[in-house]
């Protein structure tokens, strides 16, 4: 891989990585059509580590002040009973000071770095249960033609029919197991990861915006937990054949933060005025690109480094 696909890929990861159109089935399309073949799962797993520095950048008053709640928390600051160590106070109706001091009430911060934990577990458990399926079947561009038509036809149904009522405040740790749920979902190219945490978001009743820095927010765990575990894998193994290699790698992670910093300030001003609907059509699009590629033998529809 030259600088310049290496370029191009950071530039793609940081354009789609927060955009619900899949960043992992984008690269996995041009890097067949630059001529570098499929990057793989791990070139996709390292450079998302570049975007999300992004979001810590973007939301770092936020992410520090979950931080310290849940650390003060965990600590007893709140009071000593579990409930209070998890940022929920006493249970409605009750004075026990065991569960929380009198006077202090449910601490909402504390409880979200809680429901992001949570809600990382499964991404974590099925990423590892299926890793090897993750790295080479499901790379499949018939699979990913699949999952952007069916997920962008969920996330058009959310965005029509969601009550768009609830904020960030009202998170419980039931949709907050539902938002992880649907993150994991994202370990298949052309789901999305934003876009099937925005799309649970929606289907529960939450604001566009909510669901979507929600979504940023859940995401910082997994996938940097994702990249850090494929970049330390990897350090001192051989590349395979057709893989990107380091110098690649590297450049691609520093575009795709310095693109993805500015799409989160884009994306969250266009959908404070504006629907889904635009990023639903474009998925549709692609996927009809993508079966005239494959049916022209333009690209292959294998994926996975060999």
């Amino acid at each position: 891989m030259t600088a310049w696909e290496a370029i191009l890929l950071g530039l793609v990861q940081g354009l789609t990585e927060f955009l619900p159109i899949s960043s992992s089935a984008h690269l996995r399309i041009v890097g067949e059509l630059i001529g570098s073949s499929d990057p793989g799962a791990a070139f996709t797993a390292i450079t998302q580590i570049g975007t999300e520095a992004a979001v810590i950048i973007y939301y770092r008053q936020k992410i520090g002040t979950i931080l310290v709640a849940w650390f003060k928390a965990l600590s007893g600051a709140n009071g000593r009973g579990w409930r209070a160590r998890v940022g929920l106070g006493p249970r409605p109706g009750s004075v026990d000071v065991r569960h929380s001091r009198p006077g202090v009430i449910a601490n909402h911060d504390a409880a979200m770095g809680w429901y992001i934990i949570f809600g990382s577990i499964p991404i974590v458990l099925l990423g590892l249960l299926f890793e090897d399926y993750i790295e080479t079947t499901l790379r499949n561009l018939w699979l990913t033609v699949f999952t952007l038509t069916f997920f962008g036809l969920l996330l058009l149904l959310a965005d029509i029919f969601g009550r768009q009522e609830r904020e960030l405040t009202s998170l419980t740790g039931r949709s907050a197991i539902t938002f992880g749920l649907a993150q994991a979902l994202a370990l298949v190219p052309g789901v999305s990861r934003s876009g099937g945490t925005i799309t649970a978001g929606l289907a529960m009743g939450f604001t566009r915006k909510a669901a979507a820095d929600y979504s940023f927010l859940l995401a910082l765990p997994a996938v940097l937990g994702s990249g850090f575990y494929q970049l330390f894998k990897t350090l001192g193994e051989p590349i395979p054949a057709g893989a990107p290699g380091w110098g690649a790698t590297i450049i691609a992670t520093i575009v795709a933060f310095g693109v993805g910093y500015a799409v989160i300030i884009g994306f969250l001003k266009i959908i404070g005025n504006y629907s889904y609907k635009p990023f639903v059509y474009y998925r549709f699009a692609l996927a009809g690109v993508v079966v005239w590629l494959l049916l022209s033998g333009n690209i292959e529809p294998h994926g996975g480094i060999a």
